[in-house]
């Protein structure tokens, strides 16, 4: 390896695996990897209550089977329904149908989901789906239980996983190519800069929620990983598509991360209301409250642009069994002084999930030879517009692992020497918008509604407002999200039309002539639009 005069490396490793993350995606990697003899090295910004996945709430979408009046067929129906004719419809169901023997295999490691009188998972049911097919942990802590268990492998499967590292505190800086390919990742660290040289690197960072003022995403959820994959020439589709979660819990002036109100509560029988408490859901949809999570936060964003209102109400006191049925969210209501038996709870929409991402097939593999991509950060064709609830750790356990398998097959792969051309420029200043300003922006013009006016001044503002920042972990991140936010803007401004989580007030309506994903790349520096998607297999 060079690197150009004046610069320095201060530490090297190898392996056959660099996972970026340490969430179910990144984590169901390294198990499957680590099994078949591959040596992986794990690199996270922070620990296990840094990641996504231990926040996450309603539990894992897994279709049932005739004794639950459910199937394959029926869920990725209801899939490819709330995609808003954007699913990948055979990657939706090579992904689905493998999620029983996901989760079961779950349970080998040590996972404890919820389980009726007879003794089968008990299953809820959430907004857009036709059955009661979500299973849980400790009642909405699903997410929790899930890192638990796989953190909990690492430590059962020593002997198995002996060649694994974890590289804590230490943030992603470049994907490095030889002749194309995969070479090794450029890291930050205590210790300086390092490369870690192997022949796969598995992007598995979340998603980018720090993108808005209000999220349901940890503080991590930066999108590095989709600067990761442009900077090292992969492509990236269905930006546009931001899930913002209908129900989350309201707190005058509140920034940052906000409690989540899981789906499951409305799929256990609460109810929508407005500031008079009327039900407004209902001639809305024909799920009415249950409806897709881009119809609730649409409707609950048009009540509030029409009435001058903060919030709306969730009515949960029908449902005598929520401090046990939902002792996470009963914890967060009763810090802010709400008691859900007998309260209306407060709620509206916040960023919750990157429908979008990295283009990959259903095994994680990008178009950059050994540079794969799983979780949030990835677009496999899953979600389209709009993700179907509980379908998110669903795709992280079954894409994660297989990614794990994918790169067991460059195992071996001879690493060329290279050049880190671009070394000064990856570690040297950033530009970027201010944080504070660019969440502001995006939450203004890039919301749960959209319209060219407000696009096209966001473009403008972030070129206008960006600036050169030292070289620091922080530095990267805020370049990273200027970057995505660049991406995003870009694409929700030739998208015009309203589909899935994509809403623009002055397209309000379908265009059936527009159902392709649009897809981007970087190149010299630009972002640039690439050949329409409608699939990848």
């Amino acid at each position: 390896m060079r690197t150009p005069r004046g610069t320095t490396v201060s530490w090297e490793a190898s392996a056959d695996l660099v996972v970026v993350g340490a969430g179910v995606a990144g984590l169901s990697a390294r198990l499957a990897a680590a099994r078949l003899g591959l040596r992986v090295v794990t690199v996270a910004k922070g620990g296990s209550d840094g990641t996504a996945t231990r926040y996450a709430q309603g539990g894992i979408a897994v279709p049932g089977d005739s004794r639950t009046a459910d199937s394959v067929d029926a869920h990725v129906a209801d899939t490819c329904e709330a995609g808003g004719g954007l699913c990948d419809e055979s990657a939706a169901r090579s992904i689905i149908a493998d999620g029983r023997r996901a989760v079961a295999t779950l349970e080998t490691l040590g996972a404890y989901f919820d389980r009726g009188p007879d003794g089968a998972w008990a299953r809820t049911r959430e907004g857009g789906h036709s059955a009661h097919r979500i299973v849980h942990a400790g009642g909405d802590a699903t997410g929790a239980e899930v890192q638990r268990a796989l953190d909990g492998s690492v430590l059962r499967d020593t002997p198995v996983l002996r060649d694994t590292r974890v590289l804590r505190d230490t943030s992603a800086v470049r994907v490095l190519l030889a002749d194309g390919e995969v070479a090794g990742l450029l890291v930050a660290s205590a210790d300086g800069y390092g490369v870690v040289h192997a022949p796969s690197v598995l992007l598995a960072t979340g998603g980018s929620g720090q993108l808005y003022t209000c999220s349901t995403n940890p503080e991590g959820a930066t999108a590095d990983g989709i600067a990761l994959a442009l900077h090292a020439g992969a492509e990236v589709a269905d930006l546009e598509f931001v899930q913002f979660h209908p129900t989350v819990l309201f707190a005058a002036g509140a920034t940052g991360i906000r409690p989540l109100v899981s789906e499951a509560v409305r799929g256990e029988g609460a109810h929508l209301v407005d500031t008079d408490g009327v039900r407004f859901m209902t001639g809305i949809h024909p799920l009415a409250d249950l409806a897709p999570r881009d119809v609730v936060s649409r409707a609950i964003a048009e009540q509030l642009h029409r009435t001058g209102a903060e919030h709306v109400w969730l009515d949960a006191r029908a449902i005598r069994n929520f401090h046990t049925r939902f002792p996470t969210v009963t914890a967060s209501c009763l810090a802010a002084g709400i008691d859900p038996l007998d309260d209306l709870v407060p709620v509206a929409p916040a960023a919750h999930y990157a429908c979008g991402g990295v283009v990959t097939d259903v095994s994680g593999r990008t178009s950059v030879p050994g540079l794969l991509a799983a979780g949030e950060v990835a677009r496999t064709g899953l979600h389209g517009a709009n993700r179907l609830a509980s379908n998110s750790l669903l795709e992280g356990l079954v894409v994660g692992e297989r990614a794990g398998v994918a790169a067991a097959q460059r195992r071996g792969r001879r690493i060329p020497d290279f050049d880190i051309p671009d070394f000064d420029a990856a570690v040297g200043p950033t530009r970027s918008v201010p944080r504070a300003a660019l969440q502001q922006l995006m939450t203004n013009s890039a919301g749960v509604v959209r319209d060219s006016e407000g696009l096209q001044n966001a473009a403008s503002a972030l070129t206008s407002l960006a600036c050169e920042t030292p070289p620091s972990d922080h530095a990267r991140e805020d370049a990273a999200l200027t970057l995505t936010a660049s991406a995003l803007v870009l694409a929700a401004t030739q998208r015009r039309e309203s589909r899935g989580a994509h809403t623009r007030r002055d397209f309000p309506n379908l265009d059936q002539n527009s159902a392709r994903s649009i897809r981007l790349r970087l190149r010299d520096g630009v972002l640039e639009s690439t050949a329409a998607l409608t699939g990848v297999t």
